[in-house]
């Protein structure tokens, strides 16, 4: 299926719904596409528990102001791709990093044939390559705050925060109303139970996922990734400290190349960055380091 150009507002991008099928669910997405052809398309694969919405400044740069296609879409059973009760989902940490994101991938291919693809994803958008088929044809990968961190890995105070939601009120809320109550908890959306028990699992483990290889998720290859991949942490991520996210460095080791960018707040003229504040329109100024 082609994309059409249509006539849009100067300074804005091209906007069109799209619906992917992942297995038996349909993800929710947006295409951003810029008024001519694009350079490549640009997958935006969401942190846990970030719509896709959040990242809709971000996306309308990359369309507008570097003439690149961008795709954003929300993980099964979240955001917009929710349909019917949290408590019935089935999705799990892998459906959403794994399954969903090559489903999306493959997706674009059909939607935009020939253009190249860059696969940007952020905390645990950033951790599926390795598992699924077909990443030797991505053309670039960014990384983005994603990178196998456990509990002992963050700071004080924050690692008392982490403590409680991974062994206080976080496991006792999901069991007993079937899904994870982030809203009610305070800690961010709704999640489905599935999700929220691997993402425990994985950081509070040694080897974050290595448990599950060959069980509920493939086994990796460490050789799928070709391209060139930049590496991306902020200094003052506390979810996700830089020692974790250089740990994926290894994830890529048949990359054309890997660079690493620490982004810094003072740099940018803000106080704070953190683990989601990079892709908010406040500290736009990172968004051509974070492609260059």
């Amino acid at each position: 299926m082609n994309f059409r150009i249509e006539t849009v507002p100067s300074g804005q991008p091209i906007r069109k719904e799209i619906e992917v099928r992942s297995g038996a669910s349909k993800l929710a997405g947006q295409l951003f596409h810029p008024s001519g052809k694009p350079k490549a398309a640009v997958i935006i694969n969401g942190a846990t528990g970030v719509r896709q919405r959040y990242y809709e400044p971000f996306a309308t740069w990359l369309a507008v102001e570097q003439g690149l296609a961008v795709i954003t879409y929300d993980y099964r059973d979240f955001g917009a791709s929710l349909r019917g009760p949290l408590r019935a989902s089935k999705a799990t940490m892998v459906d959403w990093c794994v399954h969903d994101a090559a489903a999306v991938r493959d997706h674009v291919w059909s939607l935009l044939p020939g253009v190249p693809i860059w696969h940007v994803g952020h905390s645990i958008g950033g951790m599926g390559l390795a598992f699924q088929d077909g990443v030797s044809q991505l053309e670039r990968v960014i990384t983005v705050a994603s990178g196998p961190v456990h509990l002992r890995d963050h700071p004080w105070p924050y690692r008392a925060v982490a403590g409680a939601f991974w062994y206080g009120p976080g496991p006792l809320a999901t069991s007993l109303l079937g899904y994870l109550p982030g809203r009610r908890l305070r800690v961010g959306p709704d999640l489905p139970a599935g999700v929220y028990w691997q993402w425990r699992k994985w950081c509070t483990s040694d080897g974050f996922f290595a448990p599950d290889f060959g069980g509920t998720m493939p086994y990796p290859d460490w050789n799928a990734v070709k391209c060139p991949v930049k590496i991306v942490t902020a200094c003052d991520d506390d979810l996700v400290p830089p020692k974790a996210v250089w740990r994926s460095m290894d994830f890529y080791r048949s990359a054309e190349a890997k660079t690493q960018l620490t982004l810094r707040p003072e740099r940018y003229g803000v106080a704070k960055i953190g683990h989601v504040g990079m892709f908010t329109a406040e500290i736009a100024a990172c968004w051509a380091d974070i492609i260059s």
